[in-house]
Formats: structure tokens, C-alpha cells, sequence
């Protein structure tokens, strides 16, 4: 990821007991955990990239508010999956490290926990230096076989959605294409019919950003989230969604100074955005950066429970 230039009967309730026992079994094999509600928060999404070579998404769940115990962060963004390229079949493949295999492989223990409190887990997918991007497909057909490969994790995981990053995708290694309009249009609108109502966010950067449109087709709607992908800096992204749904603020977790931090967070507040992003969220105690943008999105100072 770029840093700067980057949730009466004894009888009856035996009965009862047994049916939620088995109802929460289900949602533990089968999908997402049922969220429980969480407390009540007024203002900004507030959205935590976590980077799971180093550190644990538990960290996303761990931060609450001193007024009325809300969560600080409502989506968790698992950091990365990778979009590879299989030189034998000339093909994009969706690849996790051994890191974030392991997250999904643990999702009950790394990601259910997380969605008992309403917080939504989102997987990242980012380019990884083999010239297979979001915006390079060769045929519709192409982007359609890796939009499944994303949906199919999202349900196989429980997950709630995915998160495009098209950085370091290399365009042109291992002699596949540069980027065409067509491609990101193709695999946003065939990820969009396989998960109607899971999250789909835009990092906007990178040659998929600025090709949203092709063939009449215009995927901007399709897209839940779209953030600033600078660090410590005022960007709105550049795609017409509702300013509910846009990041212009991006900070780094113990990366910007928490003035800066609060001064983004005032900003998106005062300027009427609806969201509110953060990277790198580590297993340190951070909540005096974290206090410095809360203070400023829901009038509240943020407290760490190990």
C-alpha cells in the first residue's frame, strides 16, 4: 500500500436455547456471523487497513468510545489478497499469502469475532508485480472468471465485501497487456451481480481508478466506499458517489501526527463526508492517535481493551 508520497417457562427456554445454539453454529460454518448491534454512534464510517504480515485484525475490534461504548471502526480491511498472474493458463489468480490465508483459514477466531461486534471485514486485493491488474483483462469473459474467484472467497470466508487497490500490478510483466477501458467496468459490474449486497470499495488509485466507464456502462453506483489513497492528506476521490460514501481524509495510525489527524477529521465533519480512513492499525496501544480523530468524528475520546 502507498504511504505518502501511502461490531419463562424452563421448558420453553431450553427449547430456546437449543435453536440459538444451533442457529449460531450455522452462521460460524456457513457465512458471517449474525452481527449483534452494536451501540449506538453518530457520524463518519471509520475504516481500519490492517497489514496481516505483522499484525492481528483483532487490533479493529479492540478500540471503543468512552461515550456510549461504540465501536470505533465500522469496516476492517484485511491487507492483502494479491491478483497474480498464472503464466501457464495466461491468467489473473487470486493468491493469499501465507499471512492472510491464515486469517481466512481462522475466520472464526479472526474474523467472526469482529462481525459479533458490527464491524464488517472487507479483503484488500492488490497488484504484485506481475503484470495481472484490474484494468488489464484480455476478454470480458477473463474478468468475469476472476470476479467469481472474488465472490466465491467472499462466501467460502464470510466475508463483507472487497476492497480494489491497483497498485504494483506492473502492467506489461510476463508479457500481458496495458491497461484498456473495458476491464474494470467488466469485472466490477460481474462482482456486483455475484454479490448484490456485499460492500464493494475503491483505494482510488492507480489506472482502474480513472476507467469507471465503457460501453455505456458506467460502474461508479456499483461502488459502496471510494477513499484517498495519501496518507496524511485532503484528496476527495475523484468518482461521483454521494459525499456519504467518500474518504477524502487518509492517516496513517502512529504515521501522521495526531494533530494532522485531527485537523482531517474536523474537516470531514465540517464538510459533510461520510467516512474516515486510517492504514496500518498495529497491536499497540493506540489510542491517544486514535482519541486525536475521534474526538473530532463522534465527540468522544477512543479507549483500548487488550
Amino acid at each position: 500500500m502507498f504511504t505518502p508520497v501511502r461490531n419463562r417457562v424452563r421448558t420453553g427456554a431450553l427449547a430456546l436455547l437449543a435453536v440459538t445454539a444451533l442457529v449460531f453454529s450455522a452462521a460460524a460454518t456457513t457465512g458471517a456471523a449474525e452481527a449483534a448491534p452494536a451501540p449506538a454512534k453518530q457520524g463518519p464510517t471509520s475504516v481500519a487497513y490492517v497489514e496481516v504480515n505483522n499484525n492481528s485484525m483483532l487490533n479493529v475490534g479492540k478500540y471503543t468510545l468512552v461515550n456510549g461504548g461504540g465501536n470505533v471502526f465500522d469496516i476492517a480491511v484485511i491487507f492483502a489478497a494479491n491478483i497474480n498472474y498464472d503464466a501457464s493458463a495466461k491468467a489473473a489468480t487470486l493468491y493469499f499469502n501465507e499471512n492472510v490465508q491464515r486469517v481466512l483459514d481462522n475466520a472464526a477466531t479472526q474474523i467472526r469475532p469482529l462481525q459479533q461486534k458490527g464491524i464488517k471485514v472487507v479483503l484488500s486485493v492488490l497488484g504484485n508485480h506481475q503484470g495481472a491488474g484490474f484494468a488489464n483483462f484480455p476478454s470480458q469473459q477473463a474478468a468475469s472468471t476472476f470476479a467469481k474467484q472474488l465472490s466465491d472467497t467472499v462466501f467460502k470466508y464470510g466475508l463483507d465485501g472487497i476492497d480494489f487497490d491497483d497498485e504494483y500490478a506492473e502492467y506489461g510483466n510476463n508479457g500481458t497487456g496495458q491497461p484498456n477501458n473495458s476491464s474494470f467496468v467488466y469485472l466490477v459490474s460481474a462482482l456486483r451481480t455475484n454479490m448484490p449486497n456485499k460492500i464493494i470499495s475503491l483505494y482510488n488509485i492507480g489506472p482502474a481508478a480513472s476507467r469507471l466507464s465503457y460501453g455505456g456502462v458506467d460502474v461508479t453506483s456499483m461502488f459502496d466506499y471510494a477513499w484517498n489513497p495519501y496518507y496524511g492528506t485532503w484528496q476527495v476521490p475523484g468518482i461521483a458517489l454521494p459525499k456519504s460514501n467518500l474518504s477524502p481524509a487518509a492517516v496513517e495510525i502512529g504515521g501522521t501526527s495526531q494533530s494532522r489527524a485531527a485537523d482531517l477529521a474536523r474537516r470531514t465533519v465540517a464538510e459533510g463526508y461520510g467516512v474516515y480512513l486510517t492504514y496500518n492499525l498495529d497491536g499497540a496501544d493506540r489510542s491517544a492517535d486514535v482519541s486525536a480523530f475521534t474526538r473530532e468524528l463522534y465527540g468522544s475520546d477512543a479507549v483500548y481493551a487488550p
